[in-house]
C-alpha cells in the first residue's frame, strides 16, 4: 500500500488489522449512543415530557425521535465537506468527539421537574447534534478504511465497518439489561437510566486514543501531498452534472433499498412481533437477537463475496428477494408467533363498515389521542389496539348510518357519541369496547401471544431469514459507495446519498409503514413501503448502477 512501502507483509497485516479495528470500534461506539434514546424511550419520556401540555408533549416526543435521523444528511454533507478539505482521520475524530459529547450531557441533563420545558428543548438539540455526527462519522469510517483496503478485499475489509450498526445495539441493549438487573426497576426508572449514557465517556476516552494512533489515508495524503485535493467538494459533487448523476443513482439504485430492507429486518420486525403480534417485550427481543447473532458473520462473508463476483448482483438480489418474499414471510411470522390470531384470522374475518367522512386518519405514535368522536373512530382504535386485521367497506354506507363491525357472524354497532348526551358518551363507548372486545375474544383473537404456542424456532429462522437479506444489501454496500466516487470528493459524495437513503427512507420507515397499517386496517400493508422501494432501486439499479469492484481508487 502507498504508506506501506518496504513494510513485511506482517506488518502490514498488523496495520491493516489496527485500521479495521480503530475504525469499526468507534462506529461501534457512536452507534451505541444512537440507541440508547430508542431502548429508553420509555424512561426518557418521563424524565423530560412530564408536565408539559398535551400538544406541547406531542410535538417535543417526535421531535426527538426523529431528530437524529432527519439531520444526518445536513452531517453528511457538513462532515463530509471537512473529510474532503482537511483529511479523513481528523474529520470523524471530531465526529466521534461531538457524539461522545452529546451522549454524555444527556446523563446530566435536569428533568422537567428541575427545569421546566428547557430540559425537553435541550434533549432534541442533544439529540440533533447525535444525528450531524452520525452523518458524518460512517462516510469517513467507510471511507477510510477503503482507502487502506489492498485491491480485491474493499468489501471484505469494509463490511466489518458494516456488522458495527448491530453491534452498537448488542452493546447498549447490554449495558442497559446489566444495570436493570444490578439496581432493579425502580432505582433505574429514578436516576439509573442516567449510567449508560455516563459511562459514554469512558468507551469515548478509549476509542479516541485507539484512533488518534492511526495515520491518515495513504489516498488523501498523496492527493495533500501533490496538492490535488478539493477546494470546493460541495460545488465539485453536487453542482457538476458528472458527479450529481451519480449521486442519485446512488440513491435510488442502491441506497435507498438497502436502506428498507435493513430497517425492515432488525426494526419493523421487531416492531410487528411486539405490537401486532402480541409477543412480549422480553421473548421478542430475545428471538431477533438470536436472529441477530446468526445473521451478522454475513455481512462479512458477503462484503468478501462482493470482492469476487461484484456488490452490484448481491445488493440487487437482496432488494429482489425482499420485495418477493416480505409478504409471505411476515404471514409466516404470524402463524409462528401468534397461531390463535392467525387462525382468528382466518376463520372469523373481521369487516367494518361507515361514512367515510366520519373516520378519522389514526396515526398517534405517541398514544395520547383517544379517537373517540365517531363511531368509525371507536371500531378502528379498538381493532388496532387489539392487532386485529380488518377490511374497511365505506362507500357503500349511506351518510348518517351507524358505524358497524362484522366478526364472523355477529355484527355490531358502534354508538356514535355526538348523539348522546355528554354524561352518557364515556359510558356508551366503554361498553362498546368491552363488548366489541368480547367478541373478538370468543371469534378466538387472543389479547396477547401465548408464550407457550410460539414456534420459537420457526421464528428464530424466520427472523434470521429477514436479517440474512440485511447482510446481503449492507455487507457490500460501503465499498461500492466508495468505488462509485473520484477521491476528491468521496467523502462528501458518498455520505450524502447513503444519510438520505438511511436517515429517511430507512429511518422514518417503522413511523411511515405503521400509518399505513392504521389508515387501512391491513397488518400487512404497511409492507407495500419496502417492498415498493426494492422495486424501485431493483429497477433503476440493474439499468443504471455501474459495478465498481474491479476500480482502482488509489491512483
Amino acid at each position: 500500500m502507498t504508506d506501506q512501502i518496504g513494510a513485511t507483509p506482517i506488518d502490514t497485516r498488523q496495520s491493516e488489522r489496527k485500521v479495521i479495528l480503530a475504525s469499526s470500534l468507534g462506529t461501534v461506539f457512536e452507534w451505541y449512543d444512537f440507541y440508547l434514546y430508542g431502548l429508553l424511550a420509555t424512561v426518557i419520556s418521563a424524565q423530560f415530557f412530564s408536565g408539559v401540555n398535551e400538544t406541547t408533549g406531542f410535538i417535543f416526543a417526535l421531535a426527538a425521535f426523529a431528530a437524529g435521523f432527519a439531520v444526518r444528511p445536513f452531517g453528511a454533507i457538513f462532515f463530509g465537506r471537512i473529510g474532503d478539505l482537511v483529511g479523513r482521520k481528523n474529520t470523524f475524530l471530531v465526529t466521534m468527539g461531538l457524539m461522545g459529547a452529546s451522549t454524555f450531557l444527556v446523563g446530566v441533563l435536569p428533568s422537567y421537574a428541575s427545569i421546566g420545558v428547557a430540559a425537553p428543548i435541550l434533549l432534541v438539540v442533544l439529540r440533533l447534534l447525535q444525528g450531524l455526527a452520525l452523518g458524518g462519522e460512517y462516510g469517513g469510517a467507510a471511507t477510510y478504511v477503503a482507502e487502506h483496503a489492498p485491491e480485491g478485499k474493499r468489501g471484505l475489509f469494509t463490511s466489518f465497518i458494516q456488522t458495527t450498526a448491530t453491534l452498537g445495539l448488542f452493546a447498549a441493549l447490554g449495558v442497559v439489561i446489566t444495570i436493570r438487573t444490578l439496581i432493579g426497576e425502580a432505582a433505574f426508572a429514578d436516576w439509573g437510566w442516567r449510567i449508560p449514557f455516563l459511562i459514554s465517556i469512558i468507551l469515548l476516552g478509549v476509542s479516541l486514543w485507539i484512533r488518534m494512533q492511526l495515520n491518515e489515508s495513504p489516498v488523501f495524503q498523496k492527493m495533500k501531498d501533490e496538492g490535488t485535493t478539493s477546494k470546493a467538494p460541495l460545488t465539485e459533487a453536487f453542482g457538476r452534472w458528472g458527479n450529481l448523476k451519480w449521486v442519485i443513482i446512488a440513491l435510488f439504485g442502491a441506497v435507498a433499498g438497502q436502506a428498507v430492507v435493513w430497517y425492515t429486518g432488525q426494526f419493523y420486525a421487531l416492531f410487528f412481533l411486539e405490537k401486532t403480534l402480541k409477543v412480549d417485550g422480553a421473548t421478542a427481543n430475545i428471538l431477533i437477537a438470536i436472529a441477530l447473532v446468526l445473521g451478522t458473520p454475513f455481512f462479512i462473508f458477503f462484503g468478501w463475496l462482493s470482492d469476487k463476483i461484484g456488490r452490484k448482483p448481491i445488493i440487487l438480489a437482496g432488494c429482489a428477494l425482499a420485495a418477493l418474499t416480505y409478504f409471505p414471510a411476515f404471514q409466516m411470522l404470524t402463524s409462528a408467533a401468534n397461531p390463535a390470531m392467525a387462525k382468528a384470522q382466518q376463520n372469523a374475518a373481521v369487516i367494518m363498515a361507515a361514512d367515510p367522512d366520519t373516520c378519522a386518519f389514526q396515526f398517534d405514535p405517541i398514544g395520547r389521542n383517544k379517537f373517540e368522536s365517531t363511531g368509525c373512530d371507536i371500531i378502528k382504535s379498538t381493532l388496532a389496539k387489539a392487532g386485529a386485521s380488518y377490511t374497511a367497506f365505506t362507500r357503500e354506507r349511506i351518510t348518517g348510518d351507524p358505524a358497524r363491525v362484522r366478526i364472523g357472524s355477529r355484527v355490531l354497532a358502534a354508538p356514535d357519541p355526538w348523539r348522546l348526551a355528554e354524561e352518557d358518551r364515556a359510558g356508551a363507548i366503554a361498553a362498546f369496547r368491552v363488548k366489541l372486545e368480547q367478541a373478538l375474544a370468543d371469534a378466538g383473537y387472543p389479547a396477547k401471544a401465548d408464550t407457550n404456542a410460539i414456534n420459537k424456532p420457526l421464528v428464530v429462522a424466520i427472523l434470521f431469514y429477514l436479517v440474512l437479506l440485511v447482510t446481503m444489501v449492507y455487507g457490500p454496500i460501503a465499498a461500492l459507495l466508495v468505488e462509485l466516487f473520484p477521491s476528491r470528493i468521496r467523502y462528501t459524495a458518498m455520505s450524502l446519498p447513503y444519510h438520505i437513503g438511511n436517515g429517511w427512507f430507512g429511518g422514518f420507515l417503522p413511523t411511515t409503514a405503521f400509518a399505513m397499517v392504521a389508515a387501512t386496517g391491513n397488518i400487512y400493508y404497511g409492507l407495500w413501503y419496502p417492498v415498493v422501494v426494492a422495486v424501485i432501486t431493483l429497477v433503476i439499479g440493474l439499468f443504471f448502477l455501474p459495478e465498481t469492484f474491479r476500480r482502482k481508487i488509489h491512483d
